[in-house]
């Protein structure tokens, strides 16, 4: 089970969050969230692992103090389509509008 783990300290490192969650269950893969342009750590991250642990890690962990902050824990919703890249759009030839007689 994927979790999001918000209102993480920027001091926060993954080795960090995996030593705190792996008191609940085996650890799957870490992922603290930095910006593309500025490196800069954004406040959250992800951390994946087996389904048991995961639900006792969000019972303990949620609203509870880590490093200063009070985390938010809850299971991870699948990423939205945000759409962007291409440009497409368009279509050819012909030009203009058609009206119907």
């Amino acid at each position: 089970m994927k979790l999001y783990v918000g209102n993480m300290a920027y001091s926060t490192t993954e080795e960090s969050l995996e030593a705190l969650f792996s008191n609940y269950g085996e650890i799957k893969e870490v992922a603290v969230i930095t910006d593309r342009e500025t490196g800069r750590h954004r406040g959250f991250g992800f951390v994946t692992m087996d389904d048991e642990g995961a639900k006792a890690a969000i019972e303990a962990l949620n609203g509870n103090d880590f490093e200063g902050r009070a985390l938010t824990v809850n299971e991870a919703r699948p990423r939205e389509n945000r759409g962007g890249g291409g440009g497409g759009g368009g279509g050819g030839g012909g030009g203009g509008r058609r009206d119907r007689w």
